[in-house]
């Protein structure tokens, strides 16, 4: 599904050039001097919903580096439709707030990331709609690195596309498939409610249990 050929890969548009410069990410070559290697475990364990923020903006170098995780997300077939409105405007946080269902973290987060997507909307082979499994991935990436940044964010599903579309001014063509906040955690993580793996795994075919 996200696999393309060398040719095709060929075919596709080219972006502008990303330099260290432009995006900086630290570096993470294990056994290099100084660096200290991560597990993406651990930001996963780390990751929870946050939906009370402290009133700090968030550096502008860490948000740099919790998009470049987003554009580095898979798609199926490299489209990259995903696009994302980085809201920090009060005003704005505050319509967004109302569009949310006055949901209050809306508001009180530094960050409300719009994540929309550019589409034909295209229907995979197997049925589904490309366009918001790859816009859900890119959020995760987004997700994930803001925890290994000490940062917070929440999905947010309950809102009004049509309202929040007027709130950031995208065309009627433009999806909007998730609001994101994102900020410094109020409090710490607490513990997660999660199935064992024994409920949600299964071997070879539905219902088949572990071999051996």
């Amino acid at each position: 599904m996200y696999r393309l050929r060398s040719t095709q890969q060929a075919m596709l548009p080219r972006g502008p050039t990303v330099t260290a410069s432009d995006v900086p990410w630290p570096p993470n070559v294990a056994g290099a001097k100084g660096v200290t290697q991560m597990d993406v475990i651990e930001p996963i364990r780390k990751r929870y919903s946050v939906r009370k923020y402290l009133e700090e903006a968030v550096p502008e170098e860490k948000l740099l580096r919790i998009m470049e995780a987003a554009r580095l997300a898979p798609s199926a077939s490299n489209t990259q439709e995903w696009r994302f409105v980085l809201v920090t405007d009060e005003a704005r946080r505050e319509a967004l707030c109302k569009a949310a269902q006055g949901q209050p973290f809306v508001r009180e987060a530094p960050v409300v990331i719009v994540a929309c997507a550019q589409t034909d909307q295209r229907v995979m082979s197997c049925g589904q709609c490309a366009y918001t499994i790859d816009v859900a991935i890119a959020l995760e990436h987004i997700a994930l690195q803001a925890a290994a940044e000490d940062l917070g964010t929440c999905w947010v599903g309950a809102f009004s596309e049509d309202e929040a579309r007027k709130v950031i001014g995208a065309p009627d063509d433009i999806r909007i498939v998730q609001l994101m906040t994102l900020g410094v955690p109020a409090m710490g993580s607490r513990p997660k409610n999660r199935k064992e793996l024994s409920e949600i795994v299964m071997y070879e075919q539905w219902g088949g249990s572990k071999p051996g």
